[in-house]
């Protein structure tokens, strides 16, 4: 049986929207800013997919649009917990898995080199965008640690995923130059 039959609602056109719990708010509540985030960062996510040659993290980035879907349930839904201490876990050790390839760190890396790097990049600074917003939120509502754990750690796996890009590309990461 299809979920939605009708794709429009007319119910926004005030300048409204439902929660998942039934509850109108105003579209630029809090909580729907940290929705369209987690919404926009899926978005983003896609684009990377998207590039030729992701295929060796098309697995990762896949479960990582699904946990996010969760994570806008969380969102969309006041007391919802959706994503557990484990989805951490789990991004840490890719994290980790990464690093081993790659050489390290010593100095700033700035936003750039091949596409799907630059790409990784804007996942990360949505991000940061999105865990900001929820931290914002949770300072007068109910958001789960284990969320705002999740979300922290995903921009650093956005961080060395595009590390990992550049050097599979061949490419160098974009260091950034002290001021003389």
């Amino acid at each position: 049986m299809p979920r939605l039959n009708q794709i429009y609602t007319r119910t926004g056109d005030k300048g409204n929207t439902s929660l998942g719990n039934g509850e109108t708010v105003s579209k630029d509540h809090l909580r729907i800013e940290c929705l369209g985030t987690v919404d926009e960062l899926n978005s983003v996510v896609g684009i990377i997919l998207a590039e030729e040659f992701v295929s060796s993290a098309e697995a990762d980035l896949i479960q990582i649009q699904h946990d996010l879907f969760n994570l806008g349930g969380e969102m969309c839904i006041p007391g919802t917990d959706l994503l557990d201490g484990e989805k951490s876990r789990w991004l840490e050790k890719q994290i980790d898995q990464m690093n081993l390839n790659l050489a390290p760190l010593e100095e700033f890396v700035l936003p750039g080199g091949c596409k799907a790097a630059s790409h990784c990049h804007l996942a990360r600074t949505v991000c940061r965008r999105a865990e900001r917003c929820m931290v914002r939120l949770r300072q007068h509502e109910d958001v789960s640690e284990s969320s705002i754990r999740y979300i922290n750690r995903l921009s650093d796996y956005f961080f060395v995923l595009a590390r990992s890009f550049n050097r599979a590309a061949g490419e160098k990461d974009v260091l950034w130059e002290k001021p003389k």
